[in-house]
């Protein structure tokens, strides 16, 4: 009986391909006003409908080459784009995967019944095989759109970390030739690199001959966290700028020497205020303060 079935198997998909394409036309009409196409394509009508035909054809070229469970398939590429896209608008508006792989698993019914009429005078054992194949191709396509959902939402969840990590990193203009970066919280690799990446530009695009790192809000330095630093002072001096690490706590300086890390190569300074200072002072600005004013008197009348 299982022969039997493997070697109907192709015949049927074959059917059901030429199935697809006979009724492209009235499968993309009725796509159209399905949940997926109508909230996706919400300005004209004759978009959704193309969007089906392209998505019909697609899915003919996979029954015809009979790889009706493989993701693989080469037809599943457009589908990939086409749904993909559509997809990812739905979960821009908030829709979960689950939410998005029911509304394509709702594409089956309009192409069921069509399918069904077309085959009420055809024999029991051909219309329930090519009902068959068509759960199973569908069954497939939702599993490709639950994948594709899941890529995008991750890809979109690296961006999303990405562009946090470099809000919490910017890199402030001082002074001419002076740059400065705030750090505030963990310092992981990670976000290590994103400093690196931050200050090396901003010293090209200031031409900044000083760089300070600010490690005020870094609650804890251990060994991990002193060798991104020394890293990221190498990677300055390369370019061209002096390094000043500046906000060493007495708690961190204690750290430091216990865990035995040089730091002898690098300048730091206990404060913002006087990495500042230090770098204006190398290049020979003097800052005073402003002298006090008298208040003003009012002239004597006469």
């Amino acid at each position: 009986m299982q022969v039997a079935e493997h070697d109907t198997a192709p015949d049927t998909a074959k059917e059901l391909g030429t199935f697809l394409e006979r009724r492209r036309e009235q499968i993309a009409q009725r796509w159209a006003d399905a949940a997926l196409f109508r909230t996706v394509f919400t300005v004209s009508r004759d978009e959704a409908v193309e969007a089906g035909r392209s998505v019909v054809d697609a899915l003919a070229d996979v029954a015809r080459s009979g790889r009706l469970e493989d993701v693989e398939a080469p037809g599943f590429g457009t589908v990939r784009d086409q749904l993909g896209r559509m997809a990812a608008a739905r979960a821009r508006v908030g829709c979960t995967p689950v939410q998005i792989a029911g509304e394509v698993a709702d594409l089956r019914e309009p192409v069921t019944a069509l399918l069904r009429t077309e085959l009420q005078d055809a024999e029991d054992v051909r219309a329930n095989a090519c009902a068959q194949a068509l759960a199973v191709l569908t069954a497939t396509l939702r599993l490709v759109i639950m994948e594709t959902t899941v890529s995008a939402g991750e890809e979109l969840i690296a961006r999303q970390r990405q562009q946090l990590l470099e809000v919490a990193t910017p890199v402030i203009k001082l002074w001419d030739g002076v740059v400065a970066v705030p750090l505030i919280g963990t310092l992981d690799s990670a976000r290590s690199q994103v400093v690196m990446e931050s200050l090396l530009e901003a010293i090209v695009d200031q031409r900044a001959a000083y760089a300070i790192l600010d490690i005020t809000g870094v609650p804890t330095v251990d060994s991990l966290v002193a060798q991104h630093l020394m890293k990221t002072v190498a990677a300055a001096r390369l370019m061209g700028a002096e390094c000043i690490v500046s906000g060493i706590r007495p708690a961190i300086a204690q750290t430091i020497v216990h865990l035995g890390i040089d730091l002898g190569s690098i300048i730091t300074r206990s404060g913002l205020a006087d990495a500042l200072a230090y770098a204006l002072t190398q290049q020979g600005i003097v800052v005073s303060p402003r002298p006090a004013t008298r208040p003003a008197t009012g002239a004597s009348p006469r």
